[in-house]
């Protein structure tokens, strides 16, 4: 059986000790457990996992910012996070997979086939991530086309409190996604639009600034027609 990796984040160290016995059930598994999101990004820095188990309600820096950081950083973009939470309504299901995670483990779990499920997540998530980042990234040429045409509108004064209302949607919505999928020049690029458009509704002499701040957040957009190399998500499974 194929050696795994495994690194588990929960600030109960109760639930740290039954998931580290649960997963040496499998003998082909390697855990490390930490007690915070930030202990969990420095340990990525040495230890490449291939797969993590992240609570979502943590002190400081909960589960879905531990995430955030995680795609934000290229070295860990392609790593499959699966929540254990026992929020495991169809709702927060839905919240979790649209913030990039490739599953979710209710608490409570059974401890003698954890393991099971975690090597269940391995290799099925590679594909669906890439499947949504190669999504973001044709979001990414829609969006520039928008964009431009709302530059071309303020420009010309045309239904300036409209344009800038579609500014500042556009600009929250790629602020929040940004990150999320390897691209964390988008998001301080869309937040600095988003706050531009919201100032200049009530100023209109900020026009100007929210043109520079659009300008930015296009050149933000990855290479020429938007593309970006992505290296295959399945390559996880294999270090």
């Amino acid at each position: 059986m194929t050696a795994l990796r495994v690194l588990h984040v929960e600030d109960e160290p109760d639930i740290r000790e039954v998931v580290e016995v649960s997963l040496g059930l499998d003998p082909n598994i390697m855990s490390r457990s930490c007690g915070s999101g930030q202990e969990a990004l420095a340990i990525v820095r040495d230890w490449a996992p291939d797969i993590i188990l992240l609570d979502v309600m943590m002190p400081v820096m909960d589960g879905p910012a531990t995430l955030a950081c995680l795609r934000a950083n290229p070295s860990t973009a392609d790593i499959p996070i699966v929540f254990m939470t026992a929020r495991a309504q169809s709702r927060e299901l839905d919240l979790f997979r649209s913030l990039g995670a490739a599953g979710v483990i209710p608490k409570p779990f059974d401890p003698m086939t954890l393991a099971v499920s975690v090597r269940n997540y391995v290799h099925r998530p590679c594909d669906e991530l890439a499947t949504l980042r190669n999504g973001f990234l044709q979001r990414l040429i829609n969006d520039a086309a928008a964009l431009a045409r709302y530059r071309s509108a303020l420009e010309t004064g045309t239904q300036q409190q409209d344009t800038l209302t579609g500014i500042r949607d556009m600009a929250h919505s790629l602020a929040g996604a940004g990150g999320i999928y390897g691209f964390p020049e988008i998001s301080e690029a869309a937040g600095a639009l988003e706050g531009a458009a919201i100032a200049a509704r009530d100023a209109p002499a900020d026009v100007d600034t929210v043109t520079c701040a659009l300008d930015h957040l296009l050149g933000s957009f990855p290479g020429a027609g938007v593309q970006r190399t992505i290296p295959p998500l399945a390559a996880t499974a294999q270090r």
